[in-house]
């Protein structure tokens, strides 16, 4: 029997300077500002910071509510994409998708955000860049002449802070940033945790339970925070274990209102679920959702990526 290959199933391989070879190329989905008749949402790109080749993709309905003939202001949500650190962009065809969905039928403005991938770069530069996409938004937001459709649509006073699997730890983290910058006049209203990526050093049940995932097994999970840790660090730090960090229990209470939803045979469902009750014990207002399914179950069944945007539908508005 061969033995099991985390980077062969990830389909990737380690160069001896530390940076990484991805051959799991995903189809590509370019921006469309000047979308045709009957196409629901536009697109395009900004950058966000040059130094480090940041950028965002911007998705903003074609058909705008109206109240009292004049048009609704959107709520404005930030979407940090999955991939495990190492991989994925917001040009990839799950995220383009899954964003335009979000934004033509909650309706809102959706910011995806193209953050720098580990081992290349390492925790925390991800929330760095993340917190160079929240003093963007905030230029914007104070700049008479800033970024059209948000000045012109977006509804600052409803701006939540999102992501999916890594992309939900991103956002936390990011959030958790946030506290300690002067953001103001933007404000964070929320944040939205969809199969938030955690770990940690003790196993739980249903890392136990699940270890030979066939999407993820235990092994992939390890490789994936060994990539993206600092070097040096194991899986009880704060970026990977929340409920280990010290330092937030007084600062949870103010975190804002908090989606998460994760499903039963996620490995990381324990864990999940530990970062609920943290949550709840410190003050913070949490709405949970819990399923039957497997990680990552809503990139491929379109009732459960349905239902997401209901919960979002009912929790922005």
């Amino acid at each position: 029997m061969s033995k099991f290959n985390p980077y062969e199933h990830l389909k990737v391989s380690l160069n001896e300077d530390g940076t990484l070879c991805r051959f799991n190329k995903m189809p590509q989905m370019e921006a469309n500002p000047n979308p045709g008749v009957g196409e629901v949402v536009a697109s395009k790109d900004v950058t966000i910071n040059t130094e480090n080749n940041v950028w965002a993709r911007i998705f903003c309905p074609t058909k705008l509510p109206a109240n009292d003939g004049c048009v609704a202001r959107l709520p404005i949500l930030t979407y940090f994409h999955h991939g495990g650190w190492i991989d994925y962009n917001v040009g990839d065809i799950f995220s383009h998708e899954r964003c335009g969905q979000v934004a033509g039928d909650l309706p809102c403005i959706v910011i995806s955000l193209s953050y720098r991938l580990a081992p290349e770069h390492r925790l925390p530069a991800p929330y760095e860049d993340a917190m160079d996409l929240l003093f963007w938004l905030r230029q914007q937001l104070i700049d008479p002449n800033g970024e059209k459709w948000l000045k012109e649509f977006g509804d600052f006073s409803r701006f939540y802070v999102g992501g999916r699997g890594n992309g939900a730890n991103i956002a936390y983290n990011a959030r958790v940033m946030a506290m300690d910058v002067d953001l103001s006049p933007l404000s964070i209203s929320g944040i939205v945790l969809n199969q938030p990526m955690f770990s940690g050093n003790r196993r739980t049940k249903s890392e136990l339970k699940y270890a030979c995932d066939e999407l993820c097994p235990l092994p992939v999970w390890d490789l994936l925070w060994e990539l993206a840790l600092p070097k040096g660090a194991n899986k009880d730090h704060k970026y990977c274990n929340p409920m280990k960090d010290r330092t937030i229990i007084s600062k949870i209470s103010k975190l804002g209102r908090c989606l998460v939803i994760g499903y039963s045979m996620d490995p990381m469902i324990d864990r999940q679920q530990e970062f609920v009750t943290m949550l709840i014990r410190g003050g913070a207002k949490v709405e949970a959702h819990f399923d039957v399914g497997f990680h990552g179950i809503d990139l491929i069944d379109t009732k459960r990526a349905s239902y997401i945007v209901y919960l979002l539908k009912n929790f922005v508005s």
